[in-house]
């Protein structure tokens, strides 16, 4: 499972950067944007920034001359600059992005009451997608998972076309059901030309997708326990499967 991009930056640089130690912005002049300080262990200050859009963490030793970048771990092994990463950066980034979705112009696959909610980026010629579909069914089909689809056209030219189809059918969410059970073979009321509306829905989502990281169907999306966004991009392996989707 991989830990998906943040290809936008959610949260704002550090407010007072001319109050940065003389360290801190030597490391900074390599690239690193810093967001905040916080107080770290043994009376050292931190520093939390961003490097290409990886969570970085900078110590400033005691008498302000020193600047390490780098991971502290505690006594009993505990990675505490990557619990700073995880909560500072990547939870709210992975909420805010979440949210997106969540007003994101989506298909339903389930019950709209079942308890664990999945986005799925998909493209109507995607083999994959239609894997993972079936992979899904004993979930979905119980109650316990709804599936929110997405639908992008990235694959074949053909598949803007096909995914305005679907979005323009008279039931969307049984259209989609019917083409994903049928493998593909499903006959599609494919339009002459996508209407803009539906161009937009597509792009949209195309930009949803660049900016959580995919570049490629399916892309899926879940909150872990810890309620942090987890991304699988491609067909999910048994333990992946497992994970996101709970017991069935």
């Amino acid at each position: 499972m991989s830990r998906f991009a943040l290809a936008c930056c959610l949260l704002p640089a550090f407010a007072l950067a001319d109050e940065l130690p003389a360290p801190v912005k030597a490391i900074e002049k390599q690239g690193i944007t810093i967001i905040k300080s916080f107080d770290a262990p043994g009376g050292m200050k931190g520093y939390l920034g961003k490097y290409q859009d990886m969570g970085v963490t900078i110590y400033l030793t005691p008498d302000g001359k020193q600047a390490i970048s780098g991971y502290m771990y505690n006594a009993s092994g505990d990675n505490l600059s990557e619990q700073m990463i995880q909560k500072e950066l990547y939870g709210p980034q992975g909420r805010a992005l979440w949210q997106q979705m969540e007003k994101a112009d989506w298909i339903l696959d389930g019950k709209k009451d079942a308890p664990r909610v999945i986005y799925v980026f998909a493209d109507p010629f995607c083999p994959y997608c239609k894997q993972f579909w079936q992979q899904a069914r004993p979930w979905v089909e119980a109650g316990k998972v709804q599936l929110r689809t997405l639908m992008v056209g990235v694959i074949k030219p053909e598949s803007p076309a096909a995914a305005a189809a679907i979005l323009t059918s008279q039931d969307p969410a049984k259209t989609w059901h019917d083409y994903e059970q049928s493998g593909g073979k499903l006959k599609l009321n494919i339009p002459a030309a996508v209407q803009p509306a539906q161009m937009k829905v597509l792009n949209d989502n195309q930009k949803l997708m660049d900016a959580l990281g995919a570049n490629a169907t399916p892309a899926i999306y879940y909150l872990n326990d810890q309620q942090m966004l987890q991304q699988v991009v491609g067909l999910p392996e048994a333990e992946n499967l497992q994970a996101m989707m709970g017991d069935k």
